[in-house]
């Protein structure tokens, strides 16, 4: 094991995650992020074999994170540590690209063994967030796929554009309305799909067949 990267914006968080990984991989070099921004910096300057990856952080989702590390990185193997133990957030995670998921309450020593056993085929995963999954697969309710929302043709419009990462600015001058425009049908679709993020908004723009 060589570089891992690890995304959590609080310190005493990143000091357990770092002792699970120094744990199970002795010889790791742990780089550490506390925010979406710095964590993009990261992945754009170092090549990572793994990342542990919290969900809420300060400037964003860390499902931001997870998809730059599914696009630019497809070999680091990327486990969601976070207290949000909902399907929601779960199946999203997994969606985007993780490989594992654990909730922040466990052990430090339980999570090394998780850690170890990745690389063997055997995901990180919580014993509640197990459950979850077990439970999902024997009384399927599909909680991947969004709720029906209703959002106007333009709506859409913007949506499909804003996922494939073009700027507010961009969307404007491609539909020949002002930003300001642009910025408050934003606002509608992320209230209408309670998202946060433009990662999450990709996530239900390929949903609905936008991009």
């Amino acid at each position: 094991m060589n570089n891992v990267l690890l995304v959590d914006d609080l310190p005493e968080a990143l000091s357990m995650l770092k002792s699970a990984v120094l744990d199970a991989f002795p010889q790791a070099q742990c780089i550490c992020a506390n925010s979406v921004a710095l964590a993009r910096q990261a992945v754009a300057a170092t090549r990572f074999e793994l990342a542990l990856v919290d969900l809420g952080l300060p400037d964003g989702s860390g499902l931001e994170v997870i998809a730059n590390l599914s696009e630019e990185q497809p070999g680091c193997a990327v486990v969601v540590a976070s207290i949000f133990d909902d399907d929601e957030h779960l199946f999203t995670a997994l969606q985007a690209g993780a490989q594992g998921y654990v909730l922040k309450d466990q052990p430090s020593d339980w999570l090394a063994r998780q850690l170890r056993g990745i690389f063997d085929g055997q995901p990180p995963l919580s014993p509640a967030i197990a459950r979850k999954l077990l439970n999902y697969f024997q009384h399927p309710k599909s909680p991947n796929q969004p709720p029906a929302v209703d959002l106007s043709a333009r709506e859409r419009e913007v949506l499909g554009l804003l996922a494939q990462g073009i700027r507010i600015t961009d969307i404007a001058a491609k539909l020949a309305i002002s930003r300001y425009t642009v910025g408050d049908h934003v606002k509608n679709i992320y209230r209408k799909l309670n998202i946060s993020s433009r990662a999450e908004a990709a996530l239900h723009a390929r949903s609905l067949g936008l991009i």
